[in-house]
């Protein structure tokens, strides 16, 4: 239309002009951005910041992340965290005075060999003496210029971690200053002649709750070292020791330590520290002489060469030979240095005008004659150290120099312990002595070889494996017996160290692993791995190898998946009907302390499980186990064992937070007369009765029992025999015996006391395994807090059995025998046994009231107490309830000022007082119970915490309403 064009056109015309306006007029512009800016723009159109695709391109993927993923409580990026539990192993092999090859090749001769065990009482110089073969073999400048640790300078000070305890690389031995693993070093040591010899040493620990790593120590041992503080003497722990290698039928040599006490500290002049030195000797002899398999040639005596005098945190070891032949060599005499050691020691007296020895310090010559060990040694060394300790330098450097010792210019300058150390490590030289006394009185591998595998291997002694083992060859069978585990630096895997019987062990052998429960014919407990590592295995370090034979210790990786405490390894090519195992570990004491554990947090259980199946590999004597109720449960030997297995689980093996109950202890359950009438039982379908009564055992069975003295392996005629022998028993009730239990040496019996008239005995003898079964569960939990029983004989009086094997199978005989041995032994008054402690305490004479104070309080009683002798302390013996001992070291210290110190450990079974099935007994809540009330107590508290109802009654196990009335 031309109207509406010329419109148009119009408009048109006002725009063109309107946009040459805006740029002519450059107000009306901004105006314009302006009303742009303020225009409503919706919250999803907005902008902010680029796009990913716009930033990184498009070929990028980006992932939007939910802001929740990551708790707050973890850290967006995490610190490294390094898992070190031990001391850092070194880098490379230390710098020693041989080849690393020479030692390697020198466990290929097993007559060069020797395997020993270093043990003694805590504190008395174990590590400082493996230190002390170490530093005299290894380069190792932080040992050489440190402070003698036994000394008050030392242990003001922080104690420098790499210059003591070259065994003790675990991070708790390090803060405790103490040993608590079962540690070993392979070196090569020389004797006075120069001759090398391949030293394979295992540190121990001391304290005793550790027993059982001393234990694991002496299965690869062939002697032991047993170190003895000259002041403190013999303890309860080197007690114990001493019996456990004369029950091993180990060879003991005597190494005297801390002989500079008696001059530094003691202040004894030189004739009393000879009778100190002699009293401690004959107290170690007077222990030998106790034991009940000890032979008159076990006895330590310095003249015989099997004993050594050392000063180990001042460096020095000597012989009466060793020091003799330094008389020798300096003075060229023309005498042989053991016939001058043989006149050293004992009532031998020497003329210094006659020169002469003499036997006897008669009249005639006067007081001249002095005894000749006084003479020689103590005399000289009394000397040394009262110059060294009381000169300056003007007057100490000509006495030094004519010793031959040289000593640099700012040597003297140093405090008085580190000169003495300097002095004496350059007087004594590298201890020679030592290794003299190892070589002749320790038997190698290859000669003790027999008396090893007839004590420890369980096989036929005929099978050319047996033949192998008992001549230590090396071309024969593999055959390793495994002692001891220890985990990798960040306890991710464990390494195996075993002895090697027989045969030669290679990496990448195939092998097969065979358990403590194996048995022949049961293939349960058997695995075939592949060894992929060997070491020799030094503490803290390994040295690689391809493989070693018989005689030596390995340590073997990648085999210890199947095994949980001890195992035995042999090769794939040994045939089945000769495979057996070498027996597993035997401890004079058993694990009685329990505590309850569980995670803080509930979903962390499986980590708590997998550190609890470590510990198991880690300590030799742990156990755990899971309750009815479901509650985790630890047993050790003692607190501080206790305290030793939860820091390793709580950050070593588990690192999860772990809750603990209040410690309790194990008890056991006993009958105290024979069942007051005959007891039967019916099988679940009414078709068997079995008819058993309980009684005691006489006092003395259950111990020999369970230390193996005697066996049901043995054939019945031995076994009635040694009961005929020993208990006065007819010989048909020692050959009746069916079965020991809980497992093959339980303290527990069951006979079969049935008439062949009565009772067809071809019946019985076909469900005999089923009784024994049903015997083995009612010994293994009793009825009163399902508790193992003790003490306790079983006697089957009569059996009725069906005639049809289909009706007395073990689904109807195993609970029937376990219905009957529960009713036997709840008419038989039925007692409770609690474990009791022997405590050994050391303190001054003031103190002694204090600590009967704190005995009394708790249920303990001394039974010994006396002065030691030659020393300012009195030795106190006393028998403390396991139960009460708890916290008993803490306020012994209390009410002593920290003065008395003290050492417990687990020492026989006692009936608790009162009658646990009393009824008419009220336990007030809150109230402690008197003497009569704790047997109900324990058991129902015992009962509670397991999940168990209160009442124990005869009635679920008796069937019969007329015997029930009884």
């Amino acid at each position: 239309m031309p109207g509406g064009n010329a419109s148009d056109a119009v408009s048109e015309h006002d725009s063109d002009e309107d946009a040459d306006g805006d740029a002519a007029n450059p107000h009306m512009m901004i105006q314009r951005v302006d009303a742009a800016m303020s225009q409503i723009v919706l919250h999803e159109d907005k902008k902010y910041y680029p796009e990913a695709e716009e930033v990184y391109g498009p070929d990028v993927e980006a992932l939007v992340q939910e802001e929740d993923t990551q708790p707050l409580t973890e850290p967006i990026i995490a610190p490294l965290k390094t898992r070190k539990f031990q001391v850092a192993e070194e880098e490379e092999l230390p710098d020693t005075t041989y080849t690393k090859e020479f030692l390697v090749d020198l466990q290929g001769y097993p007559t060069m060999i020797r395997n020993l065990v270093v043990a003694g009482h805590l504190h008395h110089g174990k590590t400082a003496l493996v230190d002390l073969l170490v530093a005299a073999t290894h380069e190792w400048k932080d040992w050489d210029a440190a402070t003698p640790r036994a000394t008050p300078t030392a242990k003001m000070g922080k104690p420098d971690e790499k210059a003591f305890g070259y065994t003790d690389v675990h991070q708790l031995e390090r803060q405790r200053m103490i040993s608590l693993k079962s540690m070993p070093v392979s070196l090569v040591a020389q004797n006075t002649k120069g001759k090398s010899l391949a030293l394979n040493i295992m540190d121990s620990p001391g304290h005793v709750n550790f027993i059982d790593e001393v234990v694991a120590a002496m299965r690869l041992a062939d002697g032991v070292v047993l170190v003895v503080d000259v002041v403190e003497g013999v303890m309860t722990n080197t007690e114990r020791i001493i019996q456990l290698a004369v029950r091993e039928q180990l060879p003991i040599t005597l190494v005297v330590n801390k002989i500079d006490r008696l001059a530094l500290e003691l202040k004894l002049p030189p004739a009393d520290a000879y009778y100190k030195l002699k009293l401690t000797i004959e107290e170690v002899n007077k222990a030998i002489s106790t034991c009940p398999l000890a032979k008159p040639e076990m006895r330590v005596s310095p003249e015989l060469g099997n004993v050594c005098f050392a000063s180990t945190s001042y460096g020095w070891c000597f012989s009466l030979e060793s020091f003799a032949q330094q008389y020798v060599t300096k003075w060229s005499m023309p005498v042989r240095a053991s016939d001058l050691a043989k006149r050293l020691w004992g009532d031998v007296y020497y003329h210094p005008q006659r020169r002469t020895f003499m036997r006897k310090q008669n009249a005639a010559h006067g007081k001249e004659a002095k005894r000749s060990f006084l003479h020689f040694i103590l005399e000289p060394l009394y000397k040394i150290l009262a110059q060294v300790v009381g000169e300056d330098e003007p007057a100490l450097r000509p006495v030094v120099e004519s010793l031959g010792i040289r000593l640099r210019k700012e040597d003297y300058a140093l405090d008085v312990h580190n000169l003495l150390r300097r002095v004496m490590t350059q007087f004594f030289g590298p201890p020679s002595g030592l290794v003299d006394m190892c070589e002749a009185h320790i038997p190698s591998p290859a000669a003790n070889a027999e008396r090893k595998t007839l004590s420890l291997y369980t096989g036929q002694m005929d099978t050319a494996t047996a033949q192998a083992m008992r001549r230590c060859n090396a071309e024969g069978p593999l055959v390793i017996g495994v002692a001891k585990q220890y985990p990798s630096s960040d306890a991710s895997q464990f390494f195996a160290l075993g002895r090697i019987f027989s045969g030669h062990v290679s990496v990448g052998q195939s092998v097969r692993v065979l358990g403590e429960g194996y048995a022949p014919g049961d293939d349960e407990d058997m695995a075939i791995v592949t060894v992929t590592d060997a070491w020799v295995y030094c503490s803290r370090y390994k040295i690689p190898v391809s493989g070693l034979g018989a005689g030596s210790w390995v340590l073997l990786g990648g085999v210890d998946g199947p095994i949980s405490k001890t195992a035995t390894i042999v090769d794939t090519s040994v045939p089945e009907d000769d495979l057996a195992t070498i027996r597993p570990l035997q401890f004079p004491t058993e694990p009685v302390m329990k505590v309850a554990v569980e995670p803080v947090n509930p979903s962390e259980l499986p980590k708590m499980l997998s550190g609890l199946r470590k510990i198991g590999k880690s300590y030799p004597l742990a156990q755990t186990r899971v309750e009815e109720s479901g509650e985790h449960i630890v047993l050790g030997s003692g607190e501080l064992y206790m305290d030793s297995v939860m820091h390793d689980l709580r950050t070593m093996y588990s690192e999860i937070e772990i809750k603990v109950a209040d410690p309790v202890v194990a008890f056991r359950e006993t009958v105290s007369e024979t069942s007051a009438i005959k007891v039967f039982g019916d099988s679940p379908n009414g078709k068997n009765r079995l008819t058993i009564i309980a009684e005691p055992m006489e006092q003395g069975i259950a111990e020999d029992i369970e230390s193996g003295k005697v066996s049901l392996q043995w054939p019945a005629r031995q076994v009635g025999q040694f009961f005929e022998s020993n208990y006065g028993w007819d010989i048909l009730a020692g050959r009746s015996i069916w079965a020991f239990g809980p497992g093959p040496q339980g303290p527990n019996m069951l006979s079969d006391d049935t008439l062949p008239g009565e009772t067809d005995k071809t019946l019985l003898r076909s469900v005999r395994d089923y009784v024994k079964q049903g015997f083995q569960w009612a010994a293994r939990e009793g009825p009163l807090c399902d508790e193992p029983m003790r003490n306790t004989r079983f006697r089957i009086l009569s059996v009725d059995l069906d005639s049809a094997a289909l009706h007395r199978g073990g689904g109807q005989i195993i609970p029937a025998a376990r219905r009957v041995c529960y009713s036997s032994f709840l008419t038989s008054e039925p007692r409770l046994m609690e474990p009791v402690e022997h405590v050994e305490i050391q303190a001054p004479a003031d103190c002694v009231s204090a600590v009967y104070t704190v005995l009394g309080r708790r249920r303990g009683h001394v039974t010994h107490d006396a002065p030691k002798p030659g020393s300012p302390m009195y030795t106190i013996k006393a028998l403390l309830p396991t139960i009460d001992s708890f916290g008993f070291e803490t306020d012994l210290r209390t009410y002593t000022n920290g003065q008395a110190f003290c050492q417990q450990y687990f020492d026989h079974w006692q009936v608790v007082p009162g009658e646990p099935l009393d009824k008419e007994i009220v336990l007030r809540p809150l109230e402690p119970s008197s003497a009569q009330q704790l047997a109900r107590d324990f058991m129902l508290k015992t009962r509670r915490r397991k999940g168990l109802s209160d009442d124990v009654s005869i009635d679920k196990f008796i069937d019969d309403p007329t015997l029930r009335d009884l």
